[in-house]
């Protein structure tokens, strides 16, 4: 793209600004600019505004196979899943966008140490679960790892400096998460360089189409892979590719499932797996109104209860007959540093947006989610903050009770 097609183009959305240094620029900035204008999405701006006030429809609760449910079946449930896994029918996929920063850490994520007397990483210590299953169906099977701009070269690298954890390096793939551009309360796209527009990751919801369109959709094809295990990098006790979850799932004939715990009380700040308007749906904890959060059941159980864990499974058959673009956009009012008359602004109060997609709305567009309720103790500790609710200190106290050495 030129210049000129380039204004052309800044024109009919009202962009111009990002031009506005053009003349500063040396030929290879100028480069650069011309081309990440040229790639921008300017619908997604219009698209998250209009998303944003999409009227919710009515919240019922959902059924979900219990524990008690998963023991009574459980034997019949692993032989599937092992079946499946072992057939190369499932792979995982790792959402690892994230810096540590409430951790204290630049660094990725997941290479941050939850050891204590040893290292032990937060990849390292879900690498274990991987292998551990891994060996018990027969079968090496494929890890996708999400990266973002921001953290791909040192997450690769740290699988690298460490040797892939045991694992075989062919059979883990990285793809960059895609992103958006952030803008202005006024919705002007904002610049973090004279010669680069600010772009951030575009939500954990674009994970299917980042990997497709990182070519990694052939592999699937290749090997048959029905079915991707989703989960985020923040829970040290994932159970990824779990044989007793994939045979649930297939078994049950739903086009995806999640896992859920039960809320330990109504404010606890997870999504909650329910129905909207009889569809399945995720209603995130800020978006349930006091009286549904609060609501009891007769027994005095929360009516909306199962708190979702981030650890999905999802049908690639149903995968490829979803349109992303049906996926709504959040915007999330946020301090966002940006080039103003020429210099560097850090803001101290939010002064813009940024727009996501979350994987929370695929579900609605599954059309069919089966929840299964899994031991907290035993597959929920959140690393979200250094210390308190939810926690390093905590995540390390569920490990030791899970025999984790650390």
């Amino acid at each position: 793209m030129d210049y000129a097609k380039a204004m052309a183009l800044l024109k009919e959305h009202g962009q111009t600004q990002l031009l506005k240094y053009y003349d500063e620029l040396s030929d290879e900035q100028k480069r650069i600019l011309l081309d990440e204008i040229e790639h921008i999405d300017f619908s997604i701006i219009d698209r998250a505004g209009k998303d944003a006030k999409r009227a919710q429809g009515k919240i019922t609760p959902a059924d979900a196979v219990t524990v008690a449910d998963i023991q009574e079946h459980r034997e019949e449930y692993k032989k599937l899943g092992l079946e499946c896994i072992k057939a190369g029918k499932v792979a995982a996929v790792l959402l690892a966008g994230g810096q540590g920063t409430r951790l204290g850490s630049d660094a990725p994520k997941g290479t941050f140490n939850i050891g204590i007397s040893r290292k032990l990483s937060i990849f390292g210590c879900q690498m274990e679960t991987i292998k551990s299953v891994a060996a018990e169906a027969g079968y090496n099977f494929h890890l996708f790892v999400m990266t973002s701009r921001i953290n791909d070269a040192a997450t690769k690298a740290f699988f690298k400096e460490n040797d892939f954890f045991g694992y075989p390096e062919d059979r883990i793939h990285f793809f960059i998460q895609g992103v958006s551009p952030a803008c202005s309360h006024d919705k002007k796209i904002f610049l973090a360089e004279k010669y680069m527009p600010v772009l951030t990751p575009n939500g954990n919801g674009g994970w299917y189409s980042s990997l497709i369109g990182a070519g990694l959709g052939e592999i699937l094809k290749r090997d048959g892979v029905e079915w991707l295990n989703v989960y985020s990098v923040d829970n040290v006790l994932q159970k990824i590719c779990d044989p007793v979850f994939v045979g649930a799932t297939k078994m049950s004939g739903c086009a995806c499932s999640g896992k859920v715990v039960k809320k330990v009380s109504p404010d606890e700040k997870v999504g909650v797996l329910c129905k909207e308007d009889g569809a399945p749906t995720i209603v995130e904890y800020y978006e349930l109104s006091d009286e549904l959060r609060n609501a009891r059941d007769a027994d005095g159980e929360l009516t909306y209860r199962w708190g979702v864990i981030l650890n999905y499974l999802f049908s690639v058959e149903k995968l490829n007959g979803i349109d992303v673009n049906d996926l709504p956009y959040h915007l999330a009012d946020k301090k966002v540093p940006h080039i103003e008359n020429g210099v560097k602004v850090e803001p101290t109060e939010p002064n813009g947006y940024k727009f996501e997609t979350l994987v929370v709305d695929m579900i609605k567009l599954m059309g069919s989610c089966l929840a299964v309720e899994v031991v907290r103790e035993h597959e929920f500790a959140p690393v979200k903050n250094r210390t308190g609710v939810d926690s390093v200190d905590s995540a390390r106290e569920l490990l030791k009770l899970n025999g984790v050495s650390l």
